[in-house]
């Protein structure tokens, strides 16, 4: 993960080179644990996920306290489970690694706790696909780390690898929920600006 992301004047996340968002989902309320500052790093914050071939991002609708944005690598998420309790709203929980900068010990970083919960509207659409684009994510990785292993170079979990996944195919494909109120990109969102990122770095831009 990485907090506070960059983001563009309009709040969409600053895209990284080669990167495709896939959907946007309105209402709903995020939680994430160790995170610095107060509430004893827990955080629940109501706002806007953005769903792409490399990562999930919450864009939160108020800041909380020095929260406002929250960027979990595809590769980098791991148990994750949709659940359906009987008496609250449906949920996506898991956990994610961070994304720990290349001069600084993983030993400094934890590993976060998140829960997506799904507060106006059904979810059909936004969970299927999710569920569908980090399995595929994970497969193409698998294989490039076949071959690093197979040339006898060293394998590298690199979160911007996951842009290389084909999605073309899976978004045509994609069952649409009428009850949910995902937005699906049909074709890539026009940004403020055509800046692109090159590479993940922790902390605030």
């Amino acid at each position: 993960m990485a907090l506070n992301p960059q983001l563009l004047p309009n709040g969409m996340p600053v895209p990284f080179v080669n990167e495709m968002f896939v959907l946007v989902r309105d209402g709903v309320e995020f939680e994430v644990d160790k995170i610095p500052g107060g509430h004893g790093g827990h955080v629940k914050a109501k706002g806007v996920i953005y769903l792409s071939n490399i990562r999930l991002v919450f864009v939160a609708s108020k800041p909380v306290d020095n929260f406002f944005a929250f960027d979990m690598p595809m590769l980098y998420i791991h148990a994750e489970k949709f659940n359906q309790p009987i008496f609250h709203c449906n949920n996506i929980s898991g956990q994610v690694e961070p994304v720990v900068p290349e001069n600084e010990h993983r030993a400094l970083y934890s590993t976060h706790s998140f829960k997506i919960l799904f507060k106006e509207g059904g979810c059909g659409t936004f969970v299927p696909l999710f569920l569908n684009l980090i399995s595929s994510v994970r497969q193409y990785s698998r294989q490039m780390q076949q071959a690093a292993e197979a040339a006898a170079a060293a394998p590298r979990v690199d979160p911007l690898q996951a842009a290389q996944t084909p999605v073309d195919e899976m978004m045509r494909h994609a069952y649409v929920d009428p009850n949910d109120p995902t937005k699906i990109y049909l074709q890539q969102p026009s940004g403020e600006s055509q800046l692109r990122r090159r590479a993940y770095h922790s902390g605030a831009a």
